[in-house]
């Protein structure tokens, strides 16, 4: 049985102006301990390290609050999604939206809330009988919207009520992105589906799109099954990894 088409689009957004100052700051912090580690031969040894900057970096674009305590900026990708959510909602369309980071999908759940849309949730911290059952609940009708974290929603679920899926955040392996859209294209499906990418212009996730388009060998050693993340970061080199953080 062939499947309907799916169609892939990115859609870039501005960070909110206080944001993107939260997010220079930070980056120009990173890069000034980088450097320093260079110059002193550290750098080989700070992998892990680094990757606590490149974490915060991907988290201050998606959603500040969950990095600074009483942060009282707006945030652009949050902005950006309700519109696309209410969107999508008056064309008649079901909505899966995946990110890797729970703290920022329980931030969304808040606030698409307080814009009274109804929506389903799964984590990875949700046994696997009630798991079943919101997905059957989802599959039946309830609610147009469902906030899944990556992990959880990877592999296993059969979501094909749903034809648009927002990446809330890349990830460094196309694959495992691809493994989400397929909980709904998939058998089963009659309508065409959206897979949409929601990414901060001048930031570290356009960066990683660019890695995901050129770099898929280094990407697959840096997400290799075999070896834990920080382990595969050793696959960057020194002007890699200052490449993540520098916007030019």
């Amino acid at each position: 049985m062939e499947l309907p088409d799916k169609i892939e689009k990115t859609l870039m957004v501005t960070l909110d102006n206080k944001q993107k100052k939260v997010y220079k700051t930070y980056a120009d912090h990173a890069v000034d301990l980088i450097e320093k580690k260079v110059k002193e031969d550290e750098f080989k040894n700070s992998k892990i390290e680094i990757l606590s900057y490149i974490t915060k970096l991907r988290q201050l674009c998606l959603d500040p609050s969950i990095v600074i305590n009483n942060y009282s900026g707006g945030n652009g990708k949050m902005d950006a999604l309700v519109e696309l959510l209410h969107k999508s909602i008056a064309q008649g369309h079901r909505i899966l939206v995946f990110s890797q980071f729970t703290s920022v999908l329980k931030n969304i759940g808040e606030k698409i809330s307080g814009e009274k849309i109804p929506f389903s949730y799964l984590d990875g911290t949700i046994k696997l009988e009630e798991r079943i059952n919101i997905v059957k609940k989802f599959n039946k009708g309830k609610n147009p919207v469902f906030l899944i974290s990556l992990k959880a929603g990877g592999t296993g679920l059969n979501l094909t009520s749903a034809d648009v899926v927002i990446h809330f955040d890349p990830w460094w392996n196309t694959a495992v992105e691809e493994q989400a859209a397929d909980r709904t294209h998939r058998i089963g499906q009659k309508n065409v589906v959206e897979v949409i990418k929601i990414i901060a212009k001048g930031t570290i996730e356009e960066k990683i799109v660019l890695l995901q388009n050129e770099k898929k060998k280094l990407i697959e050693k840096l997400m290799g099954n075999k070896l834990s993340m920080g382990e595969n970061l050793k696959s960057f080199t020194e002007e890699d990894i200052l490449g993540l953080f520098q916007n030019r």
